[in-house]
């Protein structure tokens, strides 16, 4: 009998249909505008079953492209579909921000568009990916023993949800009850190629691992930043010496924290449980991608608490408010 897996793999189809409804609006075309990707054939062949349908006139596809072009977070969409029941998508009361009767239409979109249908044709494909994620996820990985030691005991679910629809370029981390839930894509492959398996070696420690590993450590961050705002609220006051470009894409001190955080983790885990030279592969990628040049010393400081934990320091939030000196002075020394 093996091992149990400590990371739940999971396909839903309320997800699956928020991924669908996504390829009828202009999302996978805003997608390619801020990135050219090549996305899963699956993907791309939604795109045209929905316009050979015309389902983008649907009601519930025009409401969906409405809240996209309010700036509703696509979490908070698939957050959404996992509050409501399958078949049917009943809910006892939906938030404020999604229009009345909304997952009435939804329920009629899966019906009209066919996309159980549309499913079922590319079910090769998903058991596929179903498979390659439990091959990947097994009682190898050590995401909830690292983050522990940051956050303290975790009672949550970790679950992977492999993605063949869209996003087809990004992760999605969202909070179900007691289940954190990493949606996930596979791996993009170069130019017009197709997309890697996710259990593809050379892209684990890229791809996979990354992607899933950071969605948990937001989660988990999020919560524990929350939770102890009020022990915080000295450390939140001082600024993070982060560089101009990651201050517009992250205006706050939980935002930026997080982002930090997140890529800090990732990297101290591909270096203590997978190898060095993949923790400094993703961190030069990090900084060429996403223009974060304060990782190394992020990791140094990070690892610092780890060291002083029990000591120096009893729990994260002593250490947070010296986070943001340690992490200047470390950004001076610490090199890739």
């Amino acid at each position: 009998m093996s091992s149990p897996t400590p990371v739940k793999i999971l396909l839903d189809d309320r997800l699956r249909l928020m991924s669908t409804a996504l390829a009828a609006t202009d999302f996978p075309e805003k997608a390619q505008e801020r990135k050219r990707h090549h996305a899963h054939a699956h993907a791309r062949a939604a795109i045209k079953h929905l316009q050979d349908r015309d389902m983008g006139k649907h009601p519930a596809i025009v409401a969906l492209q409405d809240m996209l072009n309010q700036g509703t977070p696509i979490e908070a969409l698939f957050a959404l579909a996992m509050f409501l029941k399958w078949p049917g998508l009943d809910a006892p009361v939906l938030p404020d921000w999604v229009p009345d009767g909304w997952n009435k239409q939804l329920w009629d979109f899966y019906e009209k568009s066919e996309a159980g249908v549309f499913w079922k044709a590319a079910d090769k494909s998903w058991e596929a990916a179903k498979s390659e994620s439990e091959r990947v996820f097994t009682d190898k990985v050590h995401f909830k023993e690292l983050l522990e030691l940051f956050v303290g005991e975790i009672k949550e679910e970790f679950v992977f949800v492999p993605n063949l629809l869209w996003p087809a370029n990004r992760e999605i981390g969202i909070r179900v009850e007691n289940q954190l839930i990493s949606i996930v894509p596979p791996p993009l492959a170069w130019g017009e190629s197709p997309p890697w398996p996710f259990d593809e070696e050379t892209r684990l420690a890229e791809h996979t691992y990354p992607m899933a590993l950071a969605q948990y450590a937001r989660l988990l961050m999020m919560n524990y930043l929350r939770t102890h705002s009020d022990e915080l609220a000295e450390a939140t006051e001082k600024d993070l010496p982060i560089n101009d470009e990651l201050k517009v894409q992250y205006p706050t001190w939980e935002d930026q924290f997080l982002a930090l955080f997140q890529s800090g983790v990732v990297a101290i885990y591909l270096e203590d449980y997978i190898n060095p030279t993949e923790a400094k592969g993703f961190m030069l990628m990090e900084k060429r991608v996403r223009k974060m040049t304060e990782l190394p010393g992020t990791v140094s400081v990070l690892r610092r608490f780890l060291q002083q934990k029990g000591k120096k320091f009893e729990t994260l939030t002593d250490f947070l408010t010296v986070f943001p000196s340690q992490l200047r002075v470390a950004k001076k020394i610490v090199t890739l």
